[in-house]
């Protein structure tokens, strides 16, 4: 079983967009089981989610991951192909994923490198 937790800069975010896309909460409860956990524990790929490329190691045992195929209810008539985007950290040691943000590709063209690299730094 993995184990979830996030930063709080992501906790604050994602509270932000609770407020505009309210199935989002269930919506991502939804997707640690059906594309996280298949793809880290099972080992099956469901296209959605991909290394950040510079920022994954196997040495240090880390992955930096981006979900682009996020299932929201709350965009209706656009299925996975929502915009939304998810960046997590997965460590296989620890068996843990870290959320480090979640946006929508509307408000913002690409992930924050920064504050995955600051949280790299840090593990």
């Amino acid at each position: 079983m993995i184990k979830y937790c996030s930063i709080t800069v992501f906790d604050r975010e994602l509270k932000k967009m609770a407020k505009r896309y309210p199935s989002l909460l269930d919506d991502l409860s939804t997707l640690k089981t059906a594309v996280i956990e298949l793809y880290h524990l099972k080992g099956i790929n469901a296209l959605a989610t991909f290394p950040i490329e510079g920022l994954c190691s196997n040495e240090k045992h880390y992955l930096s991951m981006k979900v682009k195929k996020f299932a929201c209810r709350s965009l209706k008539g656009k299925g996975a192909n929502t915009g939304l985007r998810l960046i997590y950290v997965f460590e296989p040691d620890k068996q843990q994923v870290t959320f480090l943000e979640i946006y929508c590709k509307a408000d913002k063209a690409n992930e924050d490198r920064a504050r995955i690299k600051n949280f790299i730094k840090h593990l």
